[in-house]
């Protein structure tokens, strides 16, 4: 009797299942964390528990630093819980950890070489963007920009790519924006692809994040 072997194709898609199935489970392991360290910032702050009162504080701005740097990573909603837990007077704080989260995720985005996420990116079966990384890594930043401008599939990337700064403006304000990497995400590919320079990004932060600071000082 002959034995039943099963396709050489099958093995590469259920192993791309498994691997999508990980990752996913990652991410939503991220989200469920974030989601209980708001519900514990949320409790109520009673009297007696003043002396406590700036060991929590610290630590929540230290966690949502941390926090806002990761991708994926609904961060807008730890920000709202410590704004309304220090009231108008902690928005310019959290509005400076906020940018500085930011900065954070794309300092470490510079640092990470585009061949290990060329790597990442073949770990997912994903043969055409690791290539397009392998490609892009030994370039200047002048000669990426050349390079995906000439193999853009069509004439949306190149008007994206030529308006880059604006288009991350206007996805730190999308809602549910940590579906497509949340802030950690965009300043991690920000810094990975040396695309923006650090004077010129830093500055397009620190505008494009004001506007839900206005928004609540303004609903006191």
């Amino acid at each position: 009797m002959s034995e039943v072997r099963q396709a050489p194709d099958q093995i590469p898609k259920l192993k791309l299942l498994i691997k999508i199935f990980l990752l996913i489970g990652f991410l939503v392991l991220i989200n469920y964390g974030g989601g209980l360290v708001v519900h514990h910032l949320n409790l109520q702050l009673w009297p007696e528990h003043e002396h406590l009162m700036m060991t929590m504080l610290w630590l929540s701005i230290g966690v949502y630093i941390l926090w806002m740097a990761m991708p994926f990573v609904p961060g807008i909603e730890l920000g709202l819980a410590l704004m309304v837990m220090l009231d108008p007077q902690g928005v310019v704080l959290i509005y400076v950890c906020t940018v500085l989260s930011l900065l954070l995720s794309f300092a470490i985005g510079r640092l990470i070489p585009l061949k290990a996420f060329a790597r990442f990116l073949g770990w997912l079966h994903l043969s055409k963007a690791r290539d397009l990384m392998l490609t892009l890594e030994p370039l200047s930043p002048q000669q990426r920009f050349d390079v995906l401008l000439q193999s853009a599939p069509s004439k949306i990337l190149p008007f994206l790519l030529k308006h880059r700064y604006l288009m991350i403006a206007l996805i730190l304000n999308l809602p549910g924006n940590a579906l497509i990497g949340g802030g950690g995400g965009i300043g991690l590919i920000a810094g990975m692809s040396r695309l923006y320079t650090f004077p010129r990004y830093f500055l397009l932060i620190s505008v494009a994040i004001t506007p839900l600071p206005l928004l609540f000082l303004a609903g006191k």
